[in-house]
């Protein structure tokens, strides 16, 4: 065994890319708890009745802007993360660039308000801006390309053999569509809000769960003391 090869080699490369996979760990939890503290504190907002995204109008409503746009960055330095982990894959190529178009639809509906509706902000006169309507189309392309993530990863698992992580993947895919269009539909109604609370929750589920599978197939990057 020669004294060079006992040499442990930093991996800069797997520790940037590790990083950035860790991004998608936190961004759910972060999105969702700050989310729900503000919701919880807003006077007027019911959970039941309400969009997350209304926190934006209103007063205070520059803190989930903040919180929307921050995840968004989020997510794309996760969706890095998968381009980088997942560059020999197609389906791993093709997911991070899914991942990446939700994480700039985020960005984008931070700038774009949304619409005051079901009488939050209290006092606020409800009516259809071009501004609520990009926030909600961004929304819907973001949500689609995460619908769409869901049954392109689920490949990826298959070709490692993982035949029941491939099928969670297509049914959480499944559920985001479902979720998104139908809670969009009756968005008037608890049922249509609670169907987007779904959605959004389990987008935040599957990134966290595949972004801890992605980083478990990068190198450590301290390597390993190879023998001779």
């Amino acid at each position: 065994m020669s004294a060079a090869s006992e040499k442990r080699q930093f991996d800069t490369g797997a520790a940037v890319t590790r990083s950035l996979l860790g991004w998608g760990v936190v961004v759910g939890p972060f999105y969702v708890v700050l989310g729900l503290i503000l919701a919880l504190t807003r006077p007027g907002f019911e959970l039941t009745t309400h969009p997350l995204s209304l926190l934006m109008v209103g007063d205070h409503g520059w803190i989930q802007t903040t919180n929307l746009a921050l995840s968004g960055l989020m997510v794309l330095a996760a969706a890095v993360g998968f381009r980088r982990a997942l560059a020999e894959s197609r389906a791993g190529r093709v997911t991070s660039i899914l991942v990446g178009v939700f994480g700039l639809c985020m960005i984008a509906s931070a700038v774009f308000e949304p619409d005051p509706m079901a009488g939050f902000p209290a006092g606020a006169e409800e009516s259809v801006t071009t501004s609520g309507l990009l926030h909600f189309t961004f929304g819907a392309i973001g949500f689609l390309a995460m619908a769409v993530a869901g049954f392109v990863l689920a490949r990826w698992f298959a070709q490692r053999g993982s035949a029941s992580a491939a099928r969670w993947s297509r049914i959480t895919g499944g559920i985001v569509g479902v979720g998104f269009f139908g809670g969009g539909l009756a968005s008037t109604y608890a049922v249509g809000v609670g169907l987007l609370w779904v959605a959004v929750l389990t987008i935040w589920v599957w990134l966290l769960v595949v972004s801890l599978r992605v980083y478990a197939t990068v190198p450590h990057p301290d390597g390993h003391t190879a023998h001779t």
